[in-house]
């Protein structure tokens, strides 16, 4: 206890990446316990929550190259900001969630129903979220956790939802109606879909009118409810698809 006395500042630290972490982790639990078929294991989920992490520095990578190759070619500021969102920074991190959770899961004897492809996306997700904003509220204080634990934190698991959903669909697709070409185009579906909410989002948050602020938690909103009822669909209606 001394010891963090004489360091207030490691105290602080803490503090702040528990209030960065528990947002993700309660939802991480309330989308695993909604699981009602067959629980995934806990060394699975773990090892996608880690590779969320991974999927960051993938993101990253892909975002300081695609925004660098922007500006040598795009001279008009709306189309930089609709390029930069819808393009390069939502393809690059839904793209890179999907990529580390198609590796860990599309082979694995556990991905064996439907429901599953959302738990999966959920914890990548949330493993991208929860490092990501570790390292926001280490740079910028307490209050951007509070502000991010009701807006970043759960759109990032909502675009994980919409991810799961079509990835679900593509395993049942490959598997139960051995059509390969269906199961493909809902893997496009799995990427796509979640990267246009996810450039929507940003665009709509950094507009600079003052309307903006009542259009984006609109949009938030109905991101949430439908990501909400999508999950309570998903999970009532699961079966086995082995």
């Amino acid at each position: 206890m001394f010891y963090y006395y004489g360091y207030p500042s490691l105290t602080l630290q803490l503090f702040l990446i528990a209030a960065a972490a528990v947002p993700a982790i309660v939802l991480m639990v309330t989308v695993y316990k909604s699981d009602r078929m067959e629980k995934e294991s806990r060394q699975l989920l773990f090892a996608l929550a880690r590779a969320g992490v991974l999927a960051t520095l993938i993101a990253m990578v892909l975002e300081r190259i695609g925004e660098r190759l922007l500006v040598w070619v795009v001279d008009s500021e709306t189309v930089f900001n609709l390029l930069l969102y819808f393009v390069v920074v939502a393809f690059s991190e839904e793209g890179a969630k999907y990529f580390v959770m198609k590796r860990r899961t599309w082979r694995n004897p556990e991905f064996n129903c439907q429901y599953d492809g959302v738990v999966y996306a959920v914890f990548t997700s949330l493993g991208f979220a929860l490092w990501e904003n570790v390292s926001y509220v280490l740079t910028y204080g307490f209050g951007t956790a509070l502000i991010r634990a009701v807006t970043a934190i759960p759109g990032h698991a909502c675009f994980g939802v919409f991810m799961g959903v079509f990835y679900g669909l593509a395993k049942k697709a490959e598997n139960r109606w051995q059509n390969r070409d269906v199961s493909r185009v809902y893997r496009v579906l799995a990427v796509a879909v979640p990267a246009v909410l996810h450039g929507a989002y940003d665009y709509i948050a950094t507009m600079p009118d003052d309307g903006a602020t009542a259009v984006f938690f609109g949009f938030v909103a109905v991101l949430f409810a439908v990501s909400f009822i999508l999950v309570r669909r998903a999970a009532k209606n699961d079966r086995f698809i082995n």
